[in-house]
């Protein structure tokens, strides 16, 4: 099929639900991308902040192929391999003893949301249920993480909402403890707010809100769904800050596309949990456990992460003489290669030139052009994506 009909069809026979851009992409190397016309595109884009080993890594396709023709799926009635060991790898390279496995970033909020009520309705009391989430966050969009999500224009005409969801402004450690009541069992953020416009903390800010958790004896959730898997410089973008959740969540990049996600926490919390009280069909089936695994053991030994912090370090860097030379750009921010700049005008339309030009970034927000792009990129990829940001920019 050409462009033309297979935008058609999808229009008749897709819920409307996402506002495509207009090219239909078919095939994808390390970080680049082609359309159905034989266009090519550097992409910064990433899935959004999905393919962080970009696109066809050769040793995520050789698990996927050996797994898919040994064993696909069998449920979690039975043991299988591939999730024993993806397990080990997350628990050995974390603060956490235990993992559930499911297929999103959502799902596995959704899991860290019934786990810290289950344990405080155990620990704590049955009065003890709610939780602090910040405003500008963003948790997904089941109906408990949209309520989580410090969003109204994700809320809106989903009411009524679940119950028991405070929400305070991020950075902000007085407005925190001030929402602290009789009924609040934890804390639930993330480490760099994403969708919210990548908002960066304060440096101690994990620092004080773990020493809260502590002092008000309630859990700590820690949402690394866009955050995690070495976007930031680190493998979890916890680990900055030098302190602990109680419990993480993990999705996005963990299995370089295939979906997957996975809500981790210390075995104290994961107690709480018992057979029954949670599960997932297709979680931890063996083909995406098999992916996963390749991912975590290629950004663990083959320089994924020392790559991010350089090159996020030389974006930053260009981005910040591009600044100079454009006065649209109000700010430029970011960590490792989780960056962004703010704009004084809606992004549409930088967004659009830069994809007739070759180069696919997206928006967090109306304002602020965001760069996820993979953690394999080079500073020549980099210096192409200035080049391409310099011109779509010229004049605005």
């Amino acid at each position: 099929m050409n462009e033309k009909e297979i935008v058609a069809l999808t229009d008749e026979n897709i819920m409307n639900t996402y506002k495509r851009f207009p090219i239909v992409l078919t095939r994808g190397l390390g970080a680049k991308v082609w359309d159905v016309n034989g266009k090519e595109y550097l992409d910064f884009a990433a899935g959004i902040a999905v393919c962080n080993l970009g696109h066809s890594q050769p040793k995520v396709i050789e698990a996927v192929k050996e797994q898919l023709v040994k064993l696909t799926h069998v449920s979690n009635l039975y043991y299988t391999e591939p999730q024993t060991q993806l397990a080990k790898l997350l628990v050995d390279h974390s603060f956490a003893d235990k993992v559930f496995f499911c297929n999103s970033g959502a799902e596995a909020n959704e899991a860290a949301i019934k786990l810290a009520r289950k344990y405080a309705h155990e620990n704590m009391g049955p009065d003890k249920f709610e939780l602090i989430t910040m405003k500008d966050s963003f948790h997904g969009r089941t109906m408990a993480t949209i309520t989580a999500t410090g969003q109204e224009k994700f809320q809106f005409g989903f009411t009524p909402l679940l119950e028991g969801f405070t929400y305070v402004p991020f950075n902000d450690l007085r407005a925190l403890e001030a929402a602290i009541s009789a009924k609040t069992c934890g804390i639930m953020l993330e480490p760099i707010q994403g969708e919210g416009g990548v908002n960066i903390p304060d440096e101690n800010y994990l620092v004080s809100v773990r020493e809260i958790c502590d002092r008000h004896g309630i859990l700590l959730i820690i949402d690394e769904v866009q955050t995690g898997m070495g976007r930031t410089g680190k493998l979890f973008a916890y680990e900055h800050s030098g302190i602990k959740p109680d419990i993480m969540t993990l999705a996005k990049a963990l299995a370089n596309g295939l979906p997957v996600g996975a809500m981790l926490a210390t075995d104290r919390i994961a107690k709480a949990f018992v057979p029954g009280n949670h599960a997932s069909t297709f979680g931890g089936n063996p083909l995406t456990m098999a992916a996963a695994s390749a991912v975590v053991e290629t950004i663990l030994n083959e320089g994924i992460l020392e790559n991010c912090r350089s090159i996020g370090d030389y974006f930053l860097s260009q981005l910040r003489e591009l600044q100079q030379k454009h006065p649209i750009i109000q700010e430029v921010k970011g960590k490792g290669l989780m960056l962004a700049a703010k704009l004084d005008m809606e992004t549409g339309d930088i967004v659009n030139e830069c994809m007739k030009r070759g180069l696919l970034v997206i928006s967090a927000g109306s304002k602020t052009l965001r760069f996820v792009p993979p953690l394999i990129i080079t500073t020549h990829d980099v210096d192409c994506a200035i080049k391409v940001l310099d011109e779509a920019m010229e004049g605005k």
